[in-house]
């Protein structure tokens, strides 16, 4: 199966599928930080070569509510965000699967086909992820495991454990990129797409 992973500069989605021999690429405007197929470039470019699923990780910056106090000054970087989600919905591919944190999409787009965490899939961590699901099914938890220790900021914040990462170049990076666990149900589960209807009529973008 030919996969498209949109927005995708780590290469852990892209990996997985590889992993179980299908003919996957990553995009993303950044290099790959793991050797692989990849395409530095705008992905519209590669979006019309004929892929049978694409999962896309477009960026959250403008569009995740956990920014909510900025949103007043960024509404032109909103449309703009929300206009290359619409574009990824709607592209010319019978299966696909969006993901972003609890966003805006869900209220100026439509509400997500589900929510995941990385502790379904083996990670003691949590996360809320949303996905929006076209010709394909739910993803199904693969190993539930504990949530994960947390810890409280300065502020008085609680956030998991994980996020308390060193300051970094890369803490931003390392904080956005998909759990290996979540990737890896993805392939196991997507990963047979073509024994479903191009068209599923479950989930429609």
């Amino acid at each position: 199966m030919r996969v498209l992973v949109a927005c995708e500069y780590s290469g852990t989605v892209r990996d997985a599928f590889l992993a179980l021999g299908h003919d996957a690429m990553s995009c993303d405007l950044l290099p790959t930080d793991a050797p692989g197929p990849h395409y530095q470039g705008d992905v519209r470019d590669v979006l019309l070569d004929g892929w049978d699923l694409m999962i896309a990780h477009p960026p959250c910056t403008h569009l995740a509510v956990s920014g909510a106090k900025w949103f007043d000054k960024k509404k032109s970087q909103q449309e703009e965000a929300l206009d290359f989600v619409r574009l990824l919905l709607s592209a010319p591919v019978p299966r696909i699967a969006l993901e972003n944190p609890v966003s805006i999409i869900s209220s100026r787009i439509r509400k997500p086909d589900q929510i995941i965490q990385p502790y379904e899939h083996g990670h003691e961590a949590t996360k809320t992820t949303c996905l929006w699901l076209k010709g394909l099914p739910l993803l199904a938890p693969s190993n539930i495991v504990g949530k994960g220790a947390r810890h409280v900021t300065k502020s008085g914040k609680s956030l998991p454990e994980w996020y308390n990462l060193p300051p970094s170049a890369d803490r931003w990076k390392l904080r956005s990129a998909t759990f290996p666990g979540i990737a890896k149900a993805m392939a196991e589960q997507w990963g047979n797409a073509k024994e479903w209807p191009a068209q599923a009529d479950l989930f429609t973008a």
